[in-house]
């Protein structure tokens, strides 16, 4: 990677911790070599040579980080929103990712997704894409060319899903074990795209497929990210599959797939009970809160409150196609109006999301995945050492009658912002808007 220093002068907004939102007017942000080397008021004197790029008036804040999202589910998103999870899976996903055997149509496909991406104020990406591995390297070539962060996952299925879906078969674990080493070896010659692990879901993937992939892991020290405790269903139907297991968190941790000594991501966590949420903290698995899915797919309302005092790692992802906007903008927002709802329907004991916990959750929560994880620094604040990622956004078309604080106006983008309002963008240090 190139060497990369500068200055960014404008208004900032970061968070350091959890609730605590940083704030700093006309402020100067100084990237080297790649990474932050602080916030300041002034321009320190040892930085005062550096290029300054001036940016004033407009807000400055962290790139976003998206921990759970379906690439090959862009196309079909805002369609099917009256199902639920299951059948939603059977009619519309399943369908819409095995044309993406087709390299032409995937390239069309994931070429209309990037070029989106790039445009909107997130910089970092978890993705599940397909079984197919020429269009899983296809879209690793887009996203390392647009000069994105992301993880990028091949999905692993060998069992109870279609049958043009299925590799190998439940009694055949090698077919996908084969075919992920194979895309394992095609994956070194990216800077900014790495693999990530990817069984889809304990129903889809036989006993012999998880004990292939956790020799895979041990092997090359991949992440790994799947679903969890997402729909009553399909808890059902892991205790049906895995009835020695106490929860289907459980049942990863058994096949040796849940956290521990590799980052981890488990999206969802909708109906976690409180043994699995210990089990999620003590093993340090991230849970990627999908507030606009669990909605729109009517699994439920998250405990992210239970779930961020228990000691949990936790993000924002957009779960495109459940979810059908791509920005974690729209995640925060929905986070917040969730988490009101579940203290009015739920539990009154449990207080809702603040502004600052759902955007330190959209930005240095999930960014803290990638700080886990080799390859990448920590992402989504500007602390000295963090990966540089920032968002330059022109608010001045959401201003009112009066002068807003910085955490207003913030509040106000969140809400209310779009790609419009995005000048500009930086990842690891680099212009990519």
């Amino acid at each position: 990677m190139d060497t990369v220093n500068f200055v960014l002068q404008g208004d900032l907004c970061f968070c350091e911790n959890s609730g605590v939102l940083k704030t700093l007017e006309g402020g100067f942000l100084v990237c080297r070599n790649g990474k932050s080397a602080g916030v300041f008021p002034q321009m320190p004197e040892e930085y005062a040579s550096l290029p300054l790029i001036n940016y004033g008036g407009k807000l400055i804040i962290p790139g976003l980080t998206d921990l759970h999202t379906h690439a090959p589910q862009y196309g079909f998103r805002a369609l099917g929103m009256d199902l639920e999870l299951l059948e939603w899976l059977e009619t519309r996903a399943f369908p819409e990712e095995a044309r993406y055997g087709d390299i032409e149509y995937a390239r069309r496909a994931y070429s209309l997704l990037v070029e989106d991406l790039k445009k909107g104020p997130n910089t970092r990406f978890c993705f599940f894409t397909t079984i197919h591995v020429p269009a899983v390297i296809l879209l690793m070539d887009l996203l390392e060319e647009s000069g994105l962060v992301s993880f990028v996952g091949k999905v692993n299925m060998d069992r109870n899903c279609p049958e043009n879906l299925r590799e190998g078969g439940e009694n055949n674990p090698e077919t996908s074990l084969t075919a992920t080493r194979e895309w394992i070896r095609l994956c070194g010659k990216y800077q900014n795209t790495r693999p990530i692990l990817t069984p889809r879901f304990i129903p889809s993937c036989s006993d012999g497929l998880f004990r292939g992939l956790a020799e895979i892991q041990k092997t090359y020290m991949l992440p790994l990210q799947s679903h969890l405790s997402e729909n009553k269903n399909e808890i059902a139907w892991v205790r049906e599959l895995c009835p020695e297991s106490k929860n289907y968190g459980d049942a990863y941790a058994r096949r040796d797939l849940f956290g521990g000594d590799v980052p981890t991501i488990m999206a969802h966590c909708v109906w976690s009970n409180d043994d699995e949420i210990q089990l999620l903290a003590k093993q340090g698995v991230f849970a990627a809160h999908c507030p606009q899915s669990n909605a729109n797919l009517s699994s439920g309302i998250a405990p992210v409150r239970r779930l961020l005092d228990a000691g949990v790692p936790l993000g924002l992802g957009s779960d495109v196609a459940g979810g059908v906007h791509t920005s974690i903008f729209r995640a925060m927002a929905d986070a917040i109006q969730i988490s009101k709802l579940r203290r009015a329907l739920v539990n009154q004991d449990e207080k809702p999301l603040t502004l600052e916990e759902a955007f330190y959750l959209g930005t240095a929560g999930g960014g803290a995945f990638f700080g886990r994880a080799r390859g990448f620094g920590p992402a989504g604040s500007f602390e000295p050492g963090f990966d540089f990622d920032a968002v330059i956004i022109n608010d001045t078309g959401l201003a009112g009658p009066e002068k807003l604080s910085l955490r207003d106006r913030l509040e106000r983008v969140v809400y209310l912002s779009d790609d419009r309002h995005i000048e500009s963008k930086y990842v690891r240090g680099k212009q990519v808007l």
